[in-house]
């Protein structure tokens, strides 16, 4: 089902009810998530979440914001669809090429929360250039395999 939402509170929207209590019936805290205006198509993962006075919330960042080009107070379309993905975030190429051929690497990267796993997946998406990507994926295995976890330390060398 399609429905209209705004930006509210500079990054965040408010979803009806009706439109989330499928989805959190049926066990889902994570979606995938399509937007459009204007023209524009943005597909996005994000979590279902509930404020202090019990309204549904997704998180709609700048970045997300200036894909769309809509602004605070712009209403769009937004449609909800299961996240079948297994980390609720898809996993860059380069991460999963390191992670295929570094099995204690995977191993490692599998026992953290599915929150820390879907960081590190932010993480190596951010950077644009791929070889930058390759170098960061490669660092994240390394890292994992010393036991290193923390975000603040997982693309450093150590």
């Amino acid at each position: 089902m399609i429905f209209e939402v705004t930006i509210v509170d500079q990054h965040s929207l408010i979803l009806p009810d009706e439109i989330v209590r499928p989805f959190k019936e049926a066990g889902h805290q994570r979606v995938l998530a399509k937007a459009r205006f204007n023209g524009k198509e943005v597909d996005f993962h994000a979590a279902l979440q509930n404020d202090k006075n019990g309204l549904n919330r997704m998180t709609f960042g700048k970045t997300l914001q200036k894909k769309l080009g809509v602004f605070i107070n712009d209403y769009f379309e937004l449609q909800l669809f299961e996240d079948r993905s297994k980390y609720g975030v898809e996993m860059p190429e380069e991460l999963n090429a390191v992670f295929q051929s570094d099995q204690e690497a995977f191993d490692r990267f599998e026992m953290l929360t599915p929150g820390r796993q879907r960081s590190i997946i932010y993480s190596i998406k951010r950077y644009k250039n791929s070889q930058t990507r390759i170098d960061k994926s490669l660092m994240v295995g390394e890292n994992l395999k010393k036991g290193i976890s923390d975000l603040k330390l997982i693309l450093k060398h150590n």
